[in-house]
C-alpha cells in the first residue's frame, strides 16, 4: 500500500469541498488549440492570444542537441475572475500548455513532440498559489514541479515533481516526489518513488529539527509504465 494516497486523497476532497468565494460555474470554459508542428525558436510555438510563460533549453532524446521545453499560457482578460472573499482580488484562470519540440542541429528547425493541457492544473482557488513551479532539464529528463500551499483554511502545504525521460515516443515517468508539511506543527512527509525499480521511500521528520523521524521502504504493487498523457492532473495524481 502507498501512503502518499491517503493525503493526496484527502487533499483532493479538501480543495473540491473548501470553496470561500464561488462555485467552479465561475472559473470560465476554455478550449485549448493546437500547437505549430515546427518552428526555430520557442517563439515560433506561441499562438496569437497566448504568450510563452517559461522555457528550459537540454538535450532529451540522446541526439546531441538541445531541445525545447515550453509553457505556453493564455492570455485572456475574460479568463481573469473578480473575487470578492478570501484571497487574491483577481484569479488568473488562464490554462496553461505544456509542449516540448526536437530539434535538429542539421536544420535548426525544432518539431512538435508534447502538447499537454492537463498535468499542470488551472490555478481554480484564491486562497491557493498558482500549482505551478516550473520546469527543468536535468541530465536529459524533463522536471515538472507543482505545488500547494493555502492562506486560509489550511495549515498544510505541498510539492509534487514529476520526472520524465524520453522512451519510444513517450515521455515516460520514472520518478515521483511528493513532500507535505504542517506549517503550524511543521511535521513533514515525503515520499519518493522510483518507477524503475518500483521502489517507494517513505520519510518522516519536523522542520525544527535535521533530524529525520524514520525511513520505510515500500514497493508499488503494480508498475505499469505510465507516459506523461496518463497522468491527468498532476495535483491529483497519487502513486498505485
Amino acid at each position: 500500500m502507498c501512503k502518499i494516497s491517503t493525503s493526496i486523497v484527502f487533499a483532493t476532497f479538501f480543495f473540491a469541498s473548501f470553496n470561500l468565494w464561488a462555485d467552479t460555474g465561475d472559473i470560465p470554459k476554455v478550449k485549448t488549440p493546437h500547437l505549430p508542428k515546427s518552428g526555430s525558436t520557442a517563439e515560433q510555438f506561441v499562438l496569437q492570444g497566448w504568450k510563452l510563460e517559461s522555457q528550459e533549453q537540454g538535450d532529451l532524446n540522446n541526439d546531441g542537441t538541445a531541445d525545447l521545453v515550453m509553457v505556453l499560457r493564455q492570455d485572456d482578460a475574460n479568463n481573469l475572475v473578480k473575487n470578492d472573499g478570501y484571497g487574491v482580488p483577481v484569479l488568473d484562470t488562464n490554462p496553461r500548455i505544456l509542449a516540448v519540440a526536437f530539434c535538429k542541429s542539421s536544420t535548426a528547425i525544432c518539431t512538435l513532440a508534447l502538447e499537454n493541457n492537463t498535468l499542470i492544473p488551472l490555478h481554480e482557488d484564491p486562497v491557493m498559489e498558482d500549482p505551478f513551479h516550473g520546469v527543468a532539464i536535468v541530465k536529459n529528463i524533463l522536471t515538472v514541479s507543482l505545488g500547494t500551499w493555502m492562506s486560509a483554511g489550511s495549515w498544510g502545504m505541498s510539492n509534487s515533481t514529476f520526472k520524465f525521460r524520453f522512451e519510444k515516443e513517450c515521455f515516460r515517468l520514472i520518478g515521483f516526489d511528493y513532500s507535505e508539511m504542517n506549517r503550524a506543527t511543521l511535521d513533514t512527509s515525503d515520499t519518493s518513488v522510483n518507477y524503475l525499480t518500483g521502489k517507494i521511500k517513505y520519510t518522516t521528520g519536523n522542520g525544527s529539527t535535521d533530524k529525520l523521524s524514520s525511513i520505510e521502504w515500500g514497493k508499488l504493487s503494480s508498475n505499469k509504465k505510465l507516459c506523461l498523457e496518463d497522468i491527468g492532473d498532476g495535483l491529483e495524481y497519487s502513486p498505485k
